[in-house]
C-alpha cells in the first residue's frame, strides 16, 4: 500500500495519532506517561510546535498540534524515536514501540469554531468513550492524562509549549474562562452517554477517522494546490527532503551562533580547537538537543570527524561530564533559560 504523502507548510495544524505495535500498550505506568510528556515538551522546544490538545490512552495517543515551521516529519521522527529509546531503556526491551506510521490529518484552523472544536472535543472525550470515567458520576477531569485538566486547572501548571486560546475560542470562550469550557465539555460527555448523542458525535468525527483533512471544500482545494505542479503529487522528498533539511540546517546554524556566543567563542576559534575539545562536545550536545539536524551534519559542521564521535560526545555530556564540560554545559543551559533557541 502506498504511504500517504505528508503535506507540510508553515502554520499547519494536524490531528496526529499513533498506536502501539500490534496494538500493544505504549505506556505501562504513570512514569512512562510522564516520560512521554517530557519528550513531547523537548520536541516542541526543538521544533517550535504549539500543542492545543492531547490525550494519552493505553495503546495510543492523540495530539492537536500546530507547526509554525514546516517540520512535522522531522519533529515526529525525533519524538517517537526518542520516546521509544527511553521506553526500551527503562523496560529493558528492544524493537518497535509504535505500529507503522503515525496518522496526521490536516485541520483547517481558519474556521476554529467548526473544525478545531470538532477535533479538540474528539480528543478530550476519549476517556469517556473508552469508559475510563463514569459519565454522570465522575468529571472528565478525573482522567489525568489529557490536556483537559490543564484547561480547567491553574494556569501556572501549564508548560510553555501548550496553548489553550484557539480551542477556547472555537467554543466562543475567552482565555481563562475555565468554568465555561468545563460546562461545555461535561455537556458533551453527557451527550455521548446517550444513544442519540453518540450517533450525532460519531457523524461529526467521521472525517477524523477516515479522511486526510478536516475542513471545507476551499481548504481541500488549497491542499491540492500544494500537491502540484502539473496536477500530480510531487515526489515525497519535495515535501520532506531537501526543503526540510534546509530549514533544519538554518535553525542549527542559528543555535550554533547563539551557543558560540554563550561560550564566548568565535567560529574561527572553534575551528582551531581539537576534534575532541570540550567546547565541541558541549556544542554537539546543544545542537542535538535544540534541533533535528543529523549526527553527520553536526560532526562535519563542528569538525569532529566521524559522526560516531558526536554520539560519544553527547553521551559523555549527558552522563559522565568532567567538571569543565559540566561548567560549559551550564553556560548553554543558562543561555536557553534566557531565550536562546
Amino acid at each position: 500500500m502506498a504511504r500517504p504523502l505528508r503535506i507540510q507548510f508553515p502554520g499547519a495544524v494536524y490531528h496526529v495519532m499513533a498506536r502501539g505495535n500490534h496494538g500493544q500498550p505504549i505506556y505501562r505506568d504513570d512514569q512512562d506517561r510522564r516520560c512521554w510528556l517530557k519528550t513531547l515538551g523537548e520536541a516542541c522546544l526543538k521544533t517550535g510546535w504549539r500543542v492545543h490538545a492531547f490525550v494519552l490512552m493505553g495503546n495510543h495517543y492523540h495530539l492537536l498540534l500546530e507547526t509554525p515551521e514546516a517540520n512535522l516529519v522531522a519533529g515526529m521522527k525525533w519524538l517517537q524515536g526518542a520516546f521509544t529509546q527511553r521506553y526500551n531503556g527503562r523496560h529493558r526491551c528492544f524493537g518497535h514501540l509504535f505500529q507503522g506510521r503515525y496518522k496526521a490529518v490536516l485541520v483547517d484552523s481558519r474556521k476554529a469554531e467548526t473544525y478545531l472544536q470538532v477535533v479538540s472535543t474528539y480528543i478530550h472525550l476519549n476517556p469517556a468513550r473508552a469508559r475510563l470515567i463514569r459519565p454522570g458520576d465522575q468529571p472528565l477531569s478525573a482522567y489525568r492524562w489529557s490536556s483537559y485538566p490543564w484547561y480547567v486547572g491553574p494556569r501556572g501548571e501549564r508548560p510553555a509549549w501548550f496553548s489553550s486560546e484557539k480551542v477556547l475560542g472555537s467554543v466562543g470562550l475567552a482565555p481563562g474562562q475555565a468554568r465555561g469550557y468545563a460546562a461545555y465539555l461535561e455537556g458533551r460527555v453527557l451527550e455521548w452517554a446517550s444513544e442519540g448523542g453518540r450517533q450525532r458525535l460519531a457523524a461529526e468525527w467521521k472525517a477524523l477517522r477516515r479522511g486526510w483533512y478536516v475542513g471545507g471544500d476551499s481548504f481541500r482545494k488549497q491542499l491540492l494546490e500544494r500537491l502540484k505542479p502539473g496536477g500530480r503529487a510531487p515526489r515525497r522528498e519535495s515535501h520532506s527532503g531537501p526543503a526540510q533539511r534546509a530549514h533544519d540546517e538554518a535553525a542549527a546554524e542559528l543555535a550554533l551562533r547563539r551557543g558560540l556566543g554563550a561560550l564566548g567563542l568565535t567560529a574561527n576559534e572553534l575551528g582551531a580547537l581539537p576534534k575532541g575539545a570540550a567546547e565541541k562536545s558541549v556544542l554537539a550536545w546543544w545542537l542535538r538537543r535544540q534541533t533535528t539536524v543529523t549526527l553527520r551534519w553536526v560532526g562535519e559542521r563542528l569538525d569532529m570527524g566521524h559522526y560516531t564521535r558526536v554520539t560519544q560526545a553527547v553521551s559523555r555530556v549527558e552522563r559522565r561530564p568532567s567538571r569543565r564540560v559540566a561548567r560549559l554545559r551550564d553556560c548553554l543551559r543558562q543561555s536557553l533559560d534566557q531565550g536562546a533557541p
